[in-house]
């Protein structure tokens, strides 16, 4: 079976065209998180020569130092340099779930011309550190195969009603706001066609830059005009939770400064904070730690899968099910900040879930 990964290429050119140069921004990361050029190319696998000449060849096209070392600091980024990390960090947050699906496209399509592979599980789910921690545990085994596709909750829903997948995720926040929730999903689901197989819970709520500098305690922090925001897409499940909770609030979202401006996943927003153009997004504790941002707990979410009770009785869905009940799954959920994996794995009715309660 052919795993595929697709992964930007940054490449620079001068007004003419003349010259270009390619620049490995992964390598500059790792300069500004170790402080140190040896350690760095360590960690991307070159040499400490190697490293310097690209650094050396770097700045000459530039015309501008990526780096400056100082006598007992280490190394680290310019100015310039830093800008052009963040900017790597931003893209590929962006793009990380459109490059995946574009890859899982490809690889599901040649792997039909190639001899008889592995049972294939197709999975529709919105985008999250738990979903793919679990792809890539999965893409480990030889035996079943998982053809993921990041969608958001409601096309992931329809997708199963309309057999376009084997198991499709969706996200419930606990609490008040769980009602509404269900409202928007519960017509794609039939109490005696389908179960709901527990996955993980995880935190939301803000990210802040560290320290909180503008001290936002609560959505109503956002209703200053200094205070920058970036936001979710329209169709994610996120989105949809901050507008209930703005709602519940009766804070007008009108006088949020940036609710227009939007990215596509957890990991984009936080790197939008992480790099200065804004102050604070919406999103899980797991991708505001990951960029070193402080976090405003507001609501705790619930993330299952549902499919046809049938599928269950089979190979491969036992099989994933083994998987989410494992050590191994819950000690990586327990890395994860925000992240808990107790309850992964085991099944409940559509009326269990989706039961209003008091």
């Amino acid at each position: 079976m052919i795993r595929i990964a697709i992964e930007p290429v940054w490449r620079f050119t001068k007004d003419d065209g003349a010259e270009s140069t390619l620049v490995m921004l992964d390598f500059l990361n790792e300069i500004r998180a170790t402080g140190k050029i040896t350690q760095a190319a360590v960690r991307v696998h070159m040499s400490y020569r190697h490293a310097w000449n690209l650094i050396e060849k770097w700045s000459a096209f530039f015309n501008a130092p990526l780096v400056e070392r100082r006598q007992g600091r280490g190394t680290t980024l310019t100015p310039f340099g830093d800008k052009l990390v963040w900017a790597g960090q931003r893209l590929l947050a962006r793009l990380k779930p459109q490059l995946d699906n574009l890859a899982q496209e490809l690889e599901t399509e040649l792997n039909q011309f190639l001899p008889r592979g592995p049972a294939v599980i197709r999975v529709h789910a919105s985008h999250g550190f738990a979903v793919a921690k679990l792809r890539q545990m999965l893409s480990h085994e030889a035996k079943f195969g998982v053809d993921l596709r990041y969608v958001s909750n409601q096309t992931s829903l329809e997708s199963l009603a309309r057999d376009g997948c084997d198991l499709a995720g969706m996200h419930l926040p606990q609490g008040v706001l769980r009602q509404r929730s269900i409202d928007e999903s519960k017509r794609w689901l039939v109490p005696g066609l389908h179960r709901v197989i527990s996955f993980v819970t995880r935190e939301i709520g803000l990210m802040v830059k560290r320290g909180n500098p503008l001290g936002i305690a609560g959505l109503e922090g956002l209703l200053d005009p200094k205070v920058r925001f970036v936001n979710r897409d329209p169709d994610s499940g996120s989105r949809l939770l901050f507008e209930l909770l703005l709602e519940q609030q009766a804070i007008d979202r009108t006088r949020i400064n940036g609710y227009q401006q939007i990215e596509f996943t957890h990991a984009a927003v936080a790197a939008y904070v992480a790099s200065g153009m804004a102050d604070v997004s919406f999103g899980v504790e797991a991708a505001a730690r990951q960029f070193d941002l402080d976090f405003v707990r507001l609501v705790t979410e619930d993330y299952f899968f549902v499919c046809r009770k049938d599928f269950l009785e089979t190979e491969p869905m036992q099989h994933l099910l083994a998987i989410m009940r494992s050590e191994e799954f819950r000690d990586a959920m327990s890395v994860l900040p925000g992240y808990d994996a107790k309850d992964s794995g085991s099944i409940r009715t559509i009326r269990d879930v989706f039961t209003p309660t008091d």
